[in-house]
């Protein structure tokens, strides 16, 4: 099987992952790639049954990240973010158990602000503000940590690991409800 998302048990991805990704310069890709690497970005994401993933997961430095996450009407929203910054953060953080695509079976409490105020670009290069709070301002910052060069394991308290066969179950579970 192809593996497509970099992981920190190999040194020289793990060298990939903490560096942090270049500006995303629109000019240099055309508006066909452009889609073409949002697509391979989500196809690879959805494939890990992943809510993120930034483009140095998948060996390009450039700052980029796709998520989805339930909109809250029974549906998914999906998302695409050329050059992300956070302009704002909550004071309240809360607590919650993060995983990672490249730090497979480790799990640890991450503790983040709630809300966030994120500006970027979408794949047109025309301008997003948008307010996230809850599970999407958590990938929001998870996703802007790789793009710097940080991965939750470095923020989180208790990391653990859960058994490959206890993950497959968990998995094979919830493909049932």
């Amino acid at each position: 099987m192809e593996r497509n998302i970099l992981v920190v048990s190999d040194k020289k991805e793990e060298k990939i992952l903490r560096t942090k990704t270049k500006e995303f310069d629109f000019a240099s890709m055309s508006k066909r790639d452009i889609t073409a690497l949002i697509e391979r970005m989500k196809k690879t994401m959805r494939g890990a049954n992943g809510v993120g993933l930034s483009a140095n997961q998948i060996g390009l430095s450039l700052r980029i990240f796709v998520a989805e996450v339930p909109d809250g009407k029974g549906g998914m929203k999906f998302y695409a973010v050329f050059n992300p910054k956070i302009e704002k953060f909550s004071t309240h953080k809360v607590d919650f158990e993060e995983g990672c695509l490249s730090v497979p079976g480790s799990y640890g409490n991450v503790r983040r602000p709630e809300t966030i105020v994120l500006k970027g670009y979408d794949k047109n290069g025309k301008a997003l503000k948008i307010k996230a709070w809850g599970l999407l301002a958590r990938v929001f910052q998870h996703e802007m940590g790789h793009l710097n060069g940080e991965l939750f394991i470095d923020k989180a308290d208790h990391v653990h690991e859960i058994p490959l066969s206890d993950r497959l179950q968990k998995r094979e579970e919830k493909m049932r409800t």
